[in-house]
């Protein structure tokens, strides 16, 4: 019988609220113990088949709250990125998780989506001909890909997810003018957030693969509190997380 290495995987979220409905979901496996991330480990182990046995040593999946925002978020990942390398217990992968607006007609208030790429939508600068993001500016790149073998992941583990890019933006869309820009913009944008970006960022400077996925509050336009509905997407967050511990062994980088 062999044994495969170490896999771990960190989800990080903006907020605890997000992290809770995670933890909820990543249910324990044969008697492990669920938690948080530095050092409160949600460890899930499972057998891999073919004769190759994970246990809890082998397999985690952590949870961490990085902060609300592409900068917090980039922060806070690398911070727990470079404790877990030194703690010599290093992650495989990075996934953003949480809640996020939805784009009409795209994708529904409930649902869940993948990200096939992650875009920071305002980093550039205006012109008197319309937006320049930082690749037309010679400052690097606005889109951070996904990573296959991860995505493939998540999507397998949630088929019925919507793939599109997920929009990372520092001011959250509520007027119609501007969802008109990004959907313009963007066509196969599904989702916006405040937090993928710098994610992806952080994992790819520590050389790790990354993915991102939204569970869908409230569509995108129009700012109106009312209509949000923050528990259904936590909810599905919740939901989400189970399907991927059902798949974890699935995974290997």
């Amino acid at each position: 019988m062999g044994r495969v290495r170490q896999v771990r995987i960190l989800i990080v979220t903006a907020v605890e609220a997000e992290a809770v409905a995670l933890r909820r979901g990543i249910a324990p496996v044969g008697g492990t113990t669920a938690g948080s991330a530095a050092g409160n480990g949600t460890t899930v182990d499972a057998t891999a088949g073919s004769g190759t046995t994970v246990d809890a040593a082998d397999l985690a999946v952590e949870v961490a709250v990085v902060g609300v925002g592409s900068a917090a978020a980039a922060a806070g990942t690398s911070r727990q990125l470079a404790l877990a390398a030194s703690s010599g217990r290093p992650y495989d992968a990075v996934v953003s998780a949480g809640i996020g607006g939805g784009f009409p007609d795209r994708i529904a208030v409930g649902q869940t989506a993948v990200a096939t790429r992650s875009v920071a939508a305002d980093l550039g600068a205006e012109s008197p001909d319309g937006f320049l993001a930082i690749d037309e500016l010679g400052f690097g790149t606005a889109v951070a890909g996904t990573d296959d073998a991860l995505t493939s992941w998540l999507r397998a583990a949630l088929p019925d997810a919507v793939p599109g890019a997920v929009l990372t933006v520092n001011t959250v869309t509520g007027t119609a003018t501007t969802t008109g820009t990004l959907t313009g913009r963007y066509p196969d944008a599904v989702a916006e957030a405040m937090e993928g970006y710098g994610v992806a960022c952080a994992a790819e400077l520590a050389g790790l693969p990354f993915a991102e996925l939204r569970t869908i509050s409230n569509p995108v336009g129009p700012r109106d509190r009312a209509g949000w509905r923050i528990p259904s997407a936590l909810a599905a967050l919740t939901t989400a997380a189970s399907a991927l511990t059902g798949r974890i062994a699935d995974y290997r980088g």
